[in-house]
């Protein structure tokens, strides 16, 4: 609120003359208690002089200076407390007001900017995104983002965690984007980079610094608790944060990474230089791509490694799934070495002996059916067993009939026989509705799943299945029969119409 020099004249006046307060002046002149404080302290008169003035909290002032000078962050509401055990009988309201004028201010401290030249520096820094659900899996989405300081371009890769080798995964493919890499990689205080720290003293994570001596960077993480010096990236979450992901759809991770290769390219590389408005960011790349590093001749690797026991089942637990490896390797420890696209297992001596397409759900069972098929030809009994798995894994709530049969003395081997039969007529989705009706019913028995089947069959007007139950011996499921033409089948029928015609 502007208020005439004339009123002014008479604030100061009837504050320095007549000693009104502060509430009395405003009401009198019909003004903002805000504008007397203005007028007041631009003639001079500081906040603290003008607010001890008539003040019940005037006689407790030097216990809660000396109070927040030993301890500068100590809360309003327990000095409030503290004061009003001693005597003071005003509102908490008014208390927090003063105490606000009285704290000690921390220092504030001015920064230089930072300026580097071409192809000297780029920051790297972990986004976290949420998380995704893969099957029964719940997945955080990680954004790995590197800006080069300079020109300001971005880099954009999501990954399904933050483990060292997707951090070294992302170093690898920002490289050959831009190919090239800068001298120095700043990095936060991120376990990816930094282990254990105390003050100057820092132990790099060693697989951190194999891959920056393979490409022949400097490895550098950034003081503690200076973020500032690392300004550029954390920008540049931010903006990717407003600009690309808001409100982005995307049907899975290679397509979210597919519109942030192509954002990095295109909206990003548009946008102005911060460095020199006059040119974009794109344009200033271009100036700084010769002074980046060569790429080395040889990629360095960055799978994951992980050893592994085998237990009495022929799999390997790796990433919440279970991949299946030949039998003769259980009670081993073998390696696992992992792609984004596939795992791969080798025993002691570096031999190849399974691999597979690697799985990101949960719990799930990645099986090679010749792992599976020599465990079966070795072990006799295995078969009954592997029924039992197959029913379990396509119908889970199997298991709990298994149980209940169990219970009332019932044979598994002859109840898993049966229920395969009626898996492979009916399928999956029939057999799980089945079962929790024979479970309801508390009757555990292949016959009560058999009869609710074809209840369903016949509710829904279907053809009864066909079963074509073929003996275990191999002699007979090895026989061919051939087809014959069904011609003459027709021509029989037709000369005994014409022998009822005659008649």
């Amino acid at each position: 609120m502007k208020i005439s020099k004339e009123k002014e004249a008479q604030i100061l006046r009837y504050y320095h003359v007549e000693k009104w307060r502060i509430g009395t002046i405003a009401r009198q002149l019909h003004v903002h208690h805000s504008v007397v404080r203005r007028v007041l302290s631009q003639a001079g008169i500081s906040k603290e002089i003008f607010s001890r003035r008539a003040s019940i909290i005037t006689p407790y002032l030097s216990f809660i200076t000396e109070t927040l000078t030993k301890y500068p962050k100590l809360a309003a509401s327990r000095l409030y407390e503290m004061v009003r055990q001693r005597g003071f009988a005003g509102s908490v309201d008014h208390f927090r007001h003063v105490i606000s004028l009285h704290r000690p201010r921390p220092f504030a401290e001015a920064y230089l900017r930072l300026r580097t030249l071409p192809g000297e520096q780029a920051q790297v820094d972990w986004a976290h995104f949420g998380y995704i659900e893969i099957g029964k899996a719940k997945r955080p989405l990680m954004a790995f983002v590197m800006v080069l300081s300079y020109s300001r371009k971005i880099f954009l890769r999501f990954y399904l965690n933050q483990q060292t080798a997707n951090f070294l995964r992302g170093h690898e493919a920002a490289f050959n984007e831009w190919k090239g890499l800068p001298r120095i990689c700043l990095y936060d205080n991120l376990k990816s980079a930094v282990l254990e720290r105390h003050g100057d003293a820092i132990r790099f994570n060693p697989i951190l610094l194999e891959f920056a001596a393979h490409y022949r960077y400097e490895p550098r993480p950034v003081a503690v608790a200076r973020g500032n010096e690392k300004g550029r990236v954390e920008r540049a979450i931010r903006y990717v944060r407003d600009n690309f992901f808001a409100a982005r759809t995307w049907k899975n991770i290679n397509d979210l990474n597919n519109q942030a290769s192509g954002w990095c390219n295109g909206i990003a590389s548009d946008r102005p230089c911060p460095e020199d408005k006059a040119m974009s960011v794109r344009e200033a790349f271009i100036l700084e791509q010769p002074k980046l590093l060569a790429l080395p001749q040889n990629p360095c690797r960055s799978h994951e490694r992980e050893e592994v026991n085998v237990g009495k089942t022929p799999y390997v637990r790796f990433d919440l799934n279970d991949y299946s490896v030949p039998h003769q390797y259980v009670r081993r420890v073998v390696t696992v070495f992992a792609t984004l696209e596939q795992v791969s297992i080798v025993d002691g001596m570096a031999n190849l002996i399974a691999e597979h397409k690697r799985s990101y759900e949960k719990g799930a069972q990645i099986e090679d059916a010749s792992h599976i098929n020599e465990l079966i030809d070795y072990k006799k009994r295995a078969k009954e067993n592997r029924g039992k798995d197959r029913l379990m894994q396509a119908v889970p709530n199997s298991k709990m009939l298994f149980v209940k049969a169990a219970e009332r003395g019932y044979s598994l081997g002859m109840i898993t026989a049966q229920f395969l039969k009626l898996l492979d007529c009916y399928g999956a989705r029939e057999m799980e509705i089945a079962i929790n009706e024979a479970l309801s019913k508390e009757v555990p028995h292949p016959n009560a799943v058999r009869i609710f089947l074809e209840k369903r069959r016949d509710d829904q007007h279907l053809e009864p299945p066909i079963v074509i139950d073929l003996p275990e011996d191999e002699r007979v499921r090895g026989l061919f029969v051939s087809t014959h033409d069904l011609k003459s089948y027709d021509q029989l029928k037709f000369i005994k119409e014409e022998e009822n015609n005659e008649q």
